[in-house]
């Protein structure tokens, strides 16, 4: 296995691997499409586990599973710290998301996908003690303009700027939550209009930093496991991301500062929450979005549509795959 960093060493993520990830998450889709509004969320995401653990046996590699379902005995399959791969090849820390978006998945609606999100062993951020983190995601036009600590009018008006373009062509991304309310407000009163995710803020955040987007940045409160696994991707996309960790209660606090982590609004700029670059983000589409296609089945034939995005060489690929439905019966 030739790896792609600098040193040519065999011991990081190079692209082989991404590609045998790709293959975890094809499964993982269409294995949850029986699923797809039929209302069944749990069930949904149990067969996408199952189908993703599988996978992983396969692949060569030694991963150690940094962001998961949650903890061993909640998540008897993909739990935190649970090591994943055949024991060769690079070690890598890994963050997985079977389904982002089983509600979308359960109602039958659009940007769910299977996610895998890798990196250099030791370097994504541990955040899983802190379930929610307050975030903001631009493309490459936000670096250096924008800042979370900033009112959200005020970031509006300079990304526009660095855009070059009014403030009333631009779209925000946010989730649809009572505790958006009043940052909703500020967004339209501010002059730019909003784009309101029912569910997956990961797909959210890469459609922001992407180029040529339909969406200029996404901001708000998601789950901190989201934001590791974005921040992989904006590593790829030379896009702006920074995020604060955002505690629902004291006890939670607590214990994320006693596993180390930064409270009290420190900003984890995207260099924190993965350090170095030689990331590797894949996804496969569920249902139908902006960012992805879903799965569809014609005939004898499964259809996917996966994009793989490596921050080493700053690329986005997509891979339209097709299996014959007699392999998977």
């Amino acid at each position: 296995m030739v790896s792609l960093t600098a040193d040519m060493s065999p011991l990081h993520p190079d692209r082989n691997l991404a590609l045998e990830l790709v293959r975890a998450t094809e499964a993982a889709a269409i294995r949850a499409v029986p699923f797809i509004g039929r209302g069944a969320k749990e069930a949904a995401d149990e067969a996408a586990v199952d189908a993703m653990r599988a996978f992983f046996t396969t692949v060569n590699f030694d991963g150690r599973i940094v962001i998961g379902e949650g903890e061993k005995d909640e998540a008897p399959m993909l739990y935190n710290g649970e090591r994943v791969g055949n024991g060769t090849g690079p070690r890598a820390d890994v963050a997985v998301d079977p389904i982002d978006g089983t509600t979308l998945t359960a109602e039958g609606r659009n940007n769910a996908l299977s996610v895998i999100a890798v990196s250099e062993h030791g370097t994504m951020l541990d955040a899983s003690t802190v379930f929610y983190m307050d975030k903001l995601v631009t493309g490459p036009a936000g670096v250096g303009v924008v800042d979370i600590r900033l009112p959200i009018g005020e970031n509006i008006r300079r990304l526009a700027a660095a855009l070059g373009k009014p403030v009333d062509e631009l779209v925000v991304s946010v989730l649809n939550r009572p505790r958006h309310a009043q940052l909703i407000q500020d967004i339209r009163d501010a002059g730019a209009g909003t784009r309101l995710m029912s569910d997956g803020d990961v797909a959210g955040g890469i459609n922001a930093a992407r180029h040529n987007a339909r969406t200029d940045m996404c901001v708000g409160i998601g789950g901190s496991p989201e934001g590791i696994v974005t921040a992989c991707a904006i590593k790829a996309l030379g896009g702006h991301m920074q995020g604060r960790l955002w505690a629902r209660d004291d006890e939670e606090k607590q214990k994320g500062r006693d596993a180390g982590l930064k409270l009290d609004d420190h900003v984890y700029e995207a260099d924190e929450l993965v350090t170095g670059s030689n990331t590797i983000f894949v996804a496969t589409g569920v249902t139908n979005g902006e960012l992805v296609k879903g799965v569809r089945r014609e005939g004898g034939y499964v259809y996917t549509e996966s994009v793989v995005l490596r921050g080493t060489s700053g690329t986005l690929r997509r891979i339209s795959s097709e299996h014959l439905v007699s392999k998977w019966l």
